[in-house]
């Protein structure tokens, strides 16, 4: 399993919302600026984020984009999965394989449910947090 550069970035940008969520909607320019990512490549993913219903859009001048629901609501696993599909560290390709290996397909289903349980634990609000303790200690790191 392998997180590309889209997972990556859908949690920065759902981070830079929730830390700069000021009553107001975020404009994808600030973040873009924030996070030195490029704004076309953060419409895209963020066009992925507002079909799951993750974020909602506000349109006009002063427009931009905000959580639909409070931080602690997301999880990491949550957020990987709609760009990224399923965590498996591991896929068959046919059934011959898997039977092959089926005493060695226990690895590959503990490995998934280890990552399961781990991102599906951390929050958005527990990204907060670490993110607020990494400012406190001079450290810049969304």
């Amino acid at each position: 399993m392998r997180i590309s550069t889209k997972g990556r970035y859908a949690l920065v940008l759902m981070l830079d919302l929730a830390m700069y969520d000021s009553g107001g909607p975020v404009r994808l320019k600030d973040v873009a600026r924030r996070q030195q990512i490029s704004e076309k490549y953060l419409e895209q993913i963020i066009s992925i984020l507002n079909k799951a219903g993750f974020v909602k859009s506000i349109r006009g001048p002063q427009g931009g984009y905000r959580l639909r629901y409070e931080p602690e609501k997301y999880t990491v696993g949550m957020i990987l999965r709609q760009t990224e599909g399923e965590l498996s560290p591991v896929c068959y390709e046919d059934e011959e394989s898997r039977e092959r290996e089926a005493v060695i397909s226990r690895i590959w289903v503990q490995m998934e449910s280890a990552v399961n349980g781990v991102v599906d634990k951390i929050t958005l609000s527990d990204l907060m947090d670490w993110q607020a303790e990494h400012i406190e200690e001079g450290e810049y790191v969304i």
